[in-house]
């Protein structure tokens, strides 16, 4: 073939790929998709690189998704005029990061856990795997990745379809839903607007999920599926807890022995999830005793007339005007009650 004629080939096929690209991008605009970020090993690896900052620049965050959605990063900009740094991280034990954190003789800023106990009072695989390769991820990472993350960082920020959970061949194929089999175990998936991510890794529900219930229910679905599957587990043994919890003093003791802070938070769950996790999790056995062996302070959000309220849309996480609420609740007790200190607001 001429090589005119290859060159025609070419803008030909540049042509019909540029158009089917812009058409993709206008329709999912159109629909009101807006941008989210894939929240994977590169951006949680972009927030951990930067928890050297100064006590007076940043607070670092650990957790389950509930500190990603209670959190409303501008609010918590606004009151206490420094960044959050947001680790946590869904469906995960916070073990592993803190283990980590602690390990860092270069860490000695300020660090706000969040208590699921589900998740924080668990050594499963399937809780504790995901950190453990965000870590690791952390560690290896390459100058090229790095170069990498800031190339996709632009193109996300600007391009919709490059939503990787939701809008991706595999994840579209995913949502098919086909059904769990002998040895293979098929994960539920969320609808797409339960959770945007932004740059600061804060999931935020959308205005269309806060509205539709049937999205709503699709999520409540979810939690007792989950719930159903470990419905016959006995409850955890008193030595169990107690170990968990001695490993957790060893963490927190080496961040505060270097100048560090830290703070526990027990976020809101409401409806049959929080009624579930009473009777699961006692407070006596589970998050006094956190406090009282650790030596930490901690704000639970039922002790709080301000946050005790919340009707959390699927149970377990708050909406965003209410995480706005949250926030200011959460900066006015750490500066009011726990003799914590910011930029914008100095103790009392």
């Amino acid at each position: 073939m001429p090589t005119a004629n290859l060159s025609k080939a070419a803008l030909l096929m540049l042509f019909i790929v540029a158009v089917s690209v812009i058409s993709w991008e206008v329709y999912l605009r159109n629909k009101g998709v807006n941008i989210a970020y894939d929240d994977g090993g590169p951006l949680w690896s972009d927030k951990r690189a930067k928890v050297y900052e100064p006590n007076d620049k940043a607070t670092v965050f650990i957790g389950a998704s509930r500190n990603k959605y209670d959190l409303d990063i501008n609010t918590w900009k606004k009151l206490t005029g420094e960044e959050p740094l947001q680790l946590a991280m869904e469906g995960s034990c916070p073990l592993p990061i803190l283990d980590n954190l602690g390990a860092d003789e270069n860490f000695k800023g300020k660090l706000v856990i969040d208590v699921t106990e589900g998740l924080f009072f668990s050594t499963s695989e399937n809780n504790t795997g995901e950190p453990k390769q965000n870590i690791k991820f952390y560690m290896d990472e390459t100058p090229a990745q790095k170069v990498g993350f800031q190339v996709n960082r632009f193109l996300e920020s600007n391009l919709v379809f490059l939503d990787k959970d939701h809008l991706s061949l595999t994840a579209m194929l995913n949502e098919m839903e086909i059904p769990s089999r002998k040895g293979v175990f098929m994960m539920p998936i969320f609808p797409m607007d339960f959770g945007r991510v932004n740059f600061g890794r804060q999931n935020v529900m959308t205005d269309k999920f806060l509205t539709d219930t049937s999205q709503q229910k699709q999520v409540q679905n979810i939690w007792l599926f989950f719930r159903s599957l470990s419905k016959d587990q006995p409850p955890l043994q008193d030595k169990f807890i107690d170990s968990i919890i001695g490993t957790v003093k060893i963490a927190t003791d080496k961040i505060i022995a270097r100048g560090g802070k830290v703070l526990f938070v027990r976020t809101p769950s409401s409806g049959p999830f929080w009624q579930g996790e009473q009777m699961a999790f006692p407070r006596a056995r589970y998050w006094d005793k956190l406090l009282a062996v650790t030596g930490c302070k901690g704000i639970h959000f039922d002790d709080y007339p301000a946050i005790d309220h919340f009707v959390c849309p699927e149970w377990s996480h708050l909406g965003p005007y209410d995480a706005q609420i949250f926030t200011r609740e959460l900066v006015r007790v750490m500066q009011q009650e726990k003799g914590w200190s910011f930029p914008n607001q100095p103790a009392k």
